[in-house]
């Protein structure tokens, strides 16, 4: 009974109890309103596993950083002394080794459709504008001095609304800050439509908002699906060297959703595979979480920074649209600029959504997400820059 006392209840702190209360409420989010579920329910659960004293799920060391081991004998032994948890192994050869993060992307690109970018190439711009947030979070954590620029720029890439990058630059720079930069950024990710119709109402007047576009978008040809991987992975590879791994995974993902003789690998690579590798990163993500490495300042900080980053992309998009329509005879609905933050395909609803109310006739869905995957590959060229100038 005493035995049972100290190991359930004598160690049990009150900043466990706190992290058990985020766990649940993460876990509520994802089953009762159906937020990022694949993702908040593994995450909310991790964060159940390594908040429970003497669980062994997940070790860290005394510094706060995972237990990692660099050879097989001394992991075989570490298991059988109790110094590595099962949680740890995944971490450090799945998340530190970035192997998780880029393999997600090529499940990803597995399950995308390029189609409205192609149609529309003119996405590009509203993809790129609508980074914006990732560079003014940048600047402002690392002048707070709360971040060094390594931590400041894994905050500031939470403004590109896309998951993996923000995993893999932040396992390749800040690995200690891995699990609350992942759980805000998919977090906040899931409260899209919240967050961004305020800067929408704020920066487009309701007759901009009613600007009608025509639902039909340009039919694709099977070379122009085919070329597309190839090309934006040559052109990324050559102007951004570091973006390689995101871009090629991401690309290579996609040749095989398009290519027409390799469905069984991409239906492969979308599902089962993409599935495993998910809940993984979530559990992994949630053990990196103990009321010792969460409950800090910084990440407060982040916590706040990342509705800051959202909101500025929000409004790049948007900005970038207007500057667009100065030049065209036909003018496009500036809102689906605020697809260009990725978020796929919540931001390309948002706006489906608004344009509807300001406009009934309005049909927006597919124009939205031509930026909207324009920004999934911003996201990750902005990735590459940042591991260029700080890795």
């Amino acid at each position: 009974m005493f035995g049972l006392y100290q190991s359930a209840f004598g160690l049990l702190s009150w900043g466990n109890i706190v992290m058990l209360l985020i766990g649940g409420i993460l876990i509520y989010l994802g089953i009762a309103k159906k937020m990022e579920p694949v993702l908040l329910v593994p995450i909310g659960f991790g964060i159940f596993m390594v908040n429970l004293p003497l669980g062994g799920i997940m070790i860290f060391t005394p510094e706060g950083f995972p237990a990692e081991v660099t050879t097989l004998n001394e992991l075989l032994r570490a298991v059988g002394e109790g110094r590595i948890g099962v949680l740890n192994l995944v971490y450090s050869y799945g998340i530190a080794t970035e192997v998780i993060p880029l393999f997600l992307f090529l499940g990803l690109g597995a399950l995308t459709d390029f189609s409205p970018t192609i149609s529309r190439p003119i996405s590009f711009v509203f993809g790129a504008t609508a980074q914006l947030g990732i560079f003014v979070v940048f600047l402002i954590a690392y002048l707070s001095g709360l971040f060094t620029i390594k931590e400041a720029a894994c905050v500031g890439i939470i403004g590109g609304s896309d998951g993996p990058p923000t995993v893999f630059i932040t396992a390749a720079l800040a690995p200690h800050l891995l699990g609350p930069i992942t759980l805000v950024a998919y977090s906040y990710m899931a409260l899209v439509p919240m967050i961004q119709p305020p800067i929408i109402r704020l920066l487009c007047s309701k007759k901009e908002r009613a600007i009608y576009m025509r639902p039909q978008v340009r039919q694709v040809s099977k070379p122009e699906l085919i070329l597309f991987p190839i090309v934006i992975f040559l052109l990324s590879a050559l102007l951004v060297p570091k973006s390689v791994p995101l871009i090629g995974m991401f690309m290579f993902g996609n040749l095989l959703r398009v290519s027409g003789v390799t469905d069984r690998l991409g239906q492969s690579a979308g599902g089962t595979f993409i599935d495993v590798l998910t809940f993984l990163l979530g559990l992994t993500v949630g053990g990196l979480m103990p009321a010792s490495v969460f409950l800090t300042p910084q990440t407060l900080a982040i916590v706040g920074l990342a509705v800051v980053a959202f909101a500025f992309s929000t409004a790049g998009g948007i900005l970038g649209a207007k500057l667009v329509n100065l030049f065209l005879k036909e003018k496009i609905n500036p809102m689906i600029g605020a697809a260009g933050v990725s978020a796929i395909p919540m931001a390309a609803r948002v706006v489906q959504k608004m344009g509807q109310q300001a406009n009934p006739r309005n049909f927006l869905i597919m124009h939205a997400m031509g930026p909207n995957m324009a920004g999934a590959i911003g996201t990750s060229v902005v990735a590459g820059i940042l591991l260029g100038m700080l890795a």
